[in-house]
């Protein structure tokens, strides 16, 4: 098979630039080069972003049958990435991308720029620094197979047959983990909500304490285990026993700190669903809170007073005290007001190993899950290339 360099079978045309706040919901197709390796395919027919008529032109397009490459990115792996452009219209390109025109099919192109064998021949052409980027001249001296039109045309045919079973894949098991989670959910809520419990506000079941502020110049390799409030909707599940992260010794006798057994609570948050979320500290020693958590010690079983503030109803009550700022805030007052159900402590004992089991079945699918569709991934990832490999011919 004979390969070329992509400047002696087509043009390499560099985009001018415009900044995010030119995008507009309506107007001229537009690419910024940060949407090729975030929002697009393989190729598209319609844009994602546009820009005003009177911006526009100002700027460079790629017609259709063109492939539009990013010449920039954060990571080497982002450059390189490109889109078949198959609209009806010319499209803006940003001066961070590149539009390849030629006779080639641009599927075929785009596919071809996707593989190994061309991410290699770029790699040594990218110029790192804290934005990584690759020239015009560097990009056409890069070389492609260049088999008959047809050949490429059933290359495209089958790669896009491949295309859309992975994705049928990923559709199928994605649903087949939402539906594991809805259904632990409503098992959960069943668990703890059952009929004829008493319910008691948290406030006359135990006692909340608010930690005290520390700030992230304070974390340290090795010191003394703390607990901020991002963390607990962020990083760490139903219960603990171990801190993600440790402060500053010297702190000590500043901080405040929630005992083995306890539970920690979030109080504040970027949205109402993660202000009220908790985790219960089974850990061999005290942990330090921020001051953005509150610390509630009971005689309750901390992990059934974990999974009780995970459930619908607790959620519902805890809205009506959540402020509703730019920051979304829970005192311990109202968290103290709201209620949960209280079975007896043997129940909650009983209602703690069935939820960690069914938690534990649903960790098990969250985890092999996306495994499986890494790994299916990865064998398209080897189809395409071996599909796009061909002997070159001797000089």
């Amino acid at each position: 098979m004979e390969y070329k360099q992509l400047g002696d079978v087509g043009t390499v045309v560099r985009g001018k630039r415009f900044v995010k706040d030119d995008m507009i919901d309506a107007g001229v197709p537009c690419v910024h080069y940060g949407e090729i390796y975030t929002k697009y395919g393989i190729s598209a027919v319609q844009s994602i972003s546009y820009v005003s008529h009177e911006r526009a032109r100002t700027l460079r397009f790629a017609q259709q049958g063109d492939v539009i490459m990013a010449s920039a990115g954060e990571t080497i792996e982002d450059i390189g990435k490109s889109v078949a452009w198959l609209g009806s219209e010319p499209i803006a390109i940003h001066d961070a991308c590149y539009a390849f025109s030629s006779s080639m099919d641009p599927k075929f192109v785009s596919y071809f720029f996707a593989s190994r064998s061309f991410r290699d021949q770029i790699r040594r052409s990218i110029s790192s620094s804290k934005i990584s980027s690759i020239s015009t001249q560097n990009v056409a001296k890069a070389r492609i197979p260049v088999p008959p039109l047809e050949v490429q045309r059933e290359i495209v045919r089958v790669l896009d047959k491949f295309t859309q079973l992975e994705a049928e894949l990923e559709a199928e098991l994605e649903a087949e983990l939402e539906a594991r989670r809805a259904q632990y959910k409503h098992y959960r809520d069943e668990l703890v909500g059952a009929n004829g419990r008493r319910r008691i506000r948290l406030a006359d079941l135990g006692t909340f304490v608010r930690g005290r502020r520390f700030t992230k110049n304070d974390v340290v390799e090795s010191g003394i285990p703390s607990l901020r409030y991002g963390e607990i909707y962020t990083a760490y599940g139903t219960s603990a026993t171990q801190a993600l992260r440790n402060v500053r010794a010297e702190l000590r006798d500043q901080l405040r700190y929630a005992q083995p057994g306890s539970v920690v609570f979030a109080g504040v948050g970027e949205t109402v669903a993660d202000v009220g979320k908790a985790v219960a500290w089974l850990g061999e020693e005290p942990i330090a809170t921020h001051d953005d958590t509150f610390t509630f010690s009971s005689e309750l079983n901390p992990k059934y007073v974990a999974y009780a503030v995970q459930t619908a109803d607790f959620h519902q009550q805890k809205e009506r005290h959540v402020s509703r700022a730019k920051v979304k805030r829970l005192s311990a007052m109202g968290l103290g007001a709201i209620e949960i159900p209280v079975p007896s402590l043997e129940e909650q004992e009983s209602i703690v190993r069935s939820l960690d089991k069914f938690d534990a079945l649903v960790g098990d699918i969250s985890t092999g899950l996306p495994a499986e569709l890494a790994a299916r991934r990865k064998q398209y990832e080897h189809y395409r290339d071996r599909l796009l490999t061909f002997k070159e011919l001797a000089s």
